[in-house]
């Protein structure tokens, strides 16, 4: 559903990616692993489009749009939640869902009922301003919001930082929910590395811009992820 070839990244004259595959199976999990630093966000960046690419390629359901817009990626059904628990502070939280439905015609409330339906949670704070939320209650906030946008494929960066561990097993759940039930693809960046394995079908470890383990996902391929982040 989304393919990473050979692409390079950086900033400035910063070099930063060098050459990195990665491919995002339809309906499945890729987990793009590594220490801070080491390139994946800048990664993430570059495939939705808000960094450019330097070289490679950057496929979505087969199409190039390695040289469109982050809007022209997102109405062809890329969404991107980046780190932070990102949200509009000043808001509710129905008004950062509702900024989304509206530009979403008829299937923007159907949408956001669905969404709300993942994170139950967040029914009982439509109400509240954003910057008021738990960390984890404004995580729950922006991954409801990108699903809004009927994504064919959702990247997440570090979905699970800073959050606490109760959040954390309801975003994890929410995310193998959202691909088990079919028609949406992951690209996750994670550093608990038992959730991304057990979640992906397909991983990789990036290490100073550059791919240094791969392969299927799975919990039992944990020995050789954490061996290849020690390197």
């Amino acid at each position: 559903m989304l393919e990473l070839e050979g692409v390079h990244v950086g900033y400035g004259r910063t070099s930063v990616v060098h050459g990195v595959d990665v491919r995002v199976p339809d309906g499945g999990i890729a987990a793009v692993m590594g220490h801070n630093g080491a390139g994946k966000t800048t990664l993430l960046r570059a495939a939705v489009g808000l960094l450019p690419v330097r070289a490679g390629t950057v496929r979505l359901a087969g199409e190039d749009v390695t040289r469109l817009r982050p809007h022209e990626r997102v109405r062809r059904g890329l969404a991107y939640v980046p780190q932070g628990q990102q949200s509009f502070g000043q808001l509710t939280a129905r008004e950062n869902l509702q900024l989304v439905a509206d530009g979403q015609g008829a299937a923007g409330g159907r949408r956001t009922d669905e969404a709300l339906d993942l994170f139950p949670a967040l029914r009982g704070l439509l109400g509240r301003r954003a910057g008021l939320l738990s960390g984890g209650q404004r995580q729950q906030l922006a991954i409801a919001r990108a699903l809004i946008t009927g994504p064919r494929v959702l990247v997440l960066d570090e979905p699970t930082e800073g959050i606490q561990p109760s959040v954390v097993a309801e975003i994890e759940d929410a995310v193998l929910a959202l691909t088990a039930a079919g028609g949406l693809a992951v690209l996750l960046v994670e550093q608990h590395v038992g959730f991304a394995l057990g979640a992906a079908s397909h991983f990789a470890v990036l290490e100073s811009g550059r791919v240094v383990a791969s392969g299927e996902g799975g919990i039992e391929q944990e020995a050789q992820v954490r061996a290849a982040m020690a390197l």
